[in-house]
């Protein structure tokens, strides 16, 4: 039983990400019609793996009216990208080059009294309060004095705030949000006590802003929604990821075959086995194992065996597979596909790891 292989321009083709700019553009105007304020449009890694310039400017041409990210490094990109909305950061050292945030008009959260310190004339800055995750942000016992010395800052010249802000730790899970608004806005009621005038409150990313609108305030934000992704369960959002490989090698095996590294699998029929040249290098789960399915001529069909770091192999049975043919790893799921929740279901993870773990070397490109 001989193999068949494909030629050396198809595996040059090699696997592909096709990222379709139109659904960020729909998620987002569907954001915008649910806020009660405005939309922030987060961008941190990489566009949630779908390109930083790319998603940030389709959202605000869609009506998003903020840009957000973790770094400093992530918020420049965003600016040279040619976004000229309002751009935040959140996550930075108290080293931070704050001179950069200045000379880029970038606003930068505070979430410690040591990174007020570090503070420089003309930046704008969001207090970041800790509302109930014990992870980013200022401490609850620690606020009246972060709010009096940003007060005094700002009396100094050296800061503007212009917002408070908060994280929800449970928002998809509904009515579990009280405790986390309370929080913030007892935090706004102490900056307001101080003689700040935060004109922006934002404590609501997608689940909340999806299923919540008591927490929206004035800005929600979304990351995760813009590119098809509810991690509440509720709403149908359009996927902005179509992720191909191109068969590269086709045999007939017999029953009793052992596929892969431990021959994890074993075939319990002939059968004819198509190669991928993908694998957990490219950003696909080896947790996926003896779960996952691509489709590939015309129906879904299982991963044969162990995920390995370049190559997945796929059980096609007696259909006709040749080599250069296209398997889609997951898409929209319009056709029956996999989805990108699926690979999550498979890997026993969230979608928003799926899409951000995606390899370099797989080839992008935008429609």
């Amino acid at each position: 039983m001989g193999a068949r292989v494909t030629s050396l321009r198809q595996v040059s083709a090699g696997p592909s990400l096709s990222i379709d700019l139109a659904a960020v553009a729909a998620n987002t105007r569907r954001f915008v019609s649910l806020a009660r304020g405005g939309v922030m449009a987060v961008v941190k890694a990489d566009g949630f793996g779908h390109g930083l310039g790319d998603v940030a400017r389709t959202a605000v041409a869609a009506g998003a009216t903020w840009v957000g990210v973790t770094s400093l490094a992530e918020a420049v990109a965003v600016r040279e990208s040619g976004v000229d909305v309002p751009v935040l950061s959140w996550l930075n050292p108290v080293d931070a080059d704050v001179r950069t945030a200045v000379r880029y008009g970038i606003d930068l959260s505070v979430p410690s009294l040591e990174h007020l310190a570090v503070m420089e004339a003309g930046v704008r800055v969001h207090l970041q309060l800790d509302t109930g995750m014990a992870r980013d942000g200022a401490a609850p016992e620690t606020w009246l004095s972060l709010m009096s010395a940003a007060r005094r800052a700002e009396l100094a010249g050296r800061v503007s705030v212009v917002g408070v802000m908060g994280h929800l730790p449970c928002a998809d899970i509904l009515g579990a949000n009280e405790s986390g608004k309370r929080a913030l806005l007892r935090g706004v009621a102490m900056a307001r006590q101080a003689g700040l005038r935060p004109s922006v409150r934002h404590l609501a990313a997608t689940s909340a802003a999806l299923t919540d609108p008591g927490t929206h305030l004035d800005v929600v934000r979304i990351g995760a929604g813009l590119v098809g992704i509810d991690p509440s369960g509720t709403t149908r959002l359009r996927s902005a990821l179509r992720f191909t490989a191109p068969v590269v090698q086709v045999r007939r095996v017999a029953a009793g075959t052992g596929v892969g590294y431990g021959h994890a699998h074993v075939t319990d029929r002939a059968t004819t086995l198509a190669l991928l040249p993908v694998g957990y290098a490219d950003g696909l789960p080896r947790t996926a194992s003896g779960n996952a399915e691509v489709w590939l001529a015309g129906r879904r069909r299982p991963v044969a065996g162990v995920i390995s770091m370049d190559q997945v192999v796929v059980d096609v049975g007696d259909d006709v597979v040749e080599p250069g043919d296209e398997a889609v790893v997951f898409g929209p799921g319009d056709d029956g596909e996999p989805t990108v929740g699926d690979w999550a279901r498979w890997s026993g993870t969230i979608p928003h790891e799926i899409v951000t773990g995606i390899g370099a070397r797989v080839r992008r490109s935008v429609r």
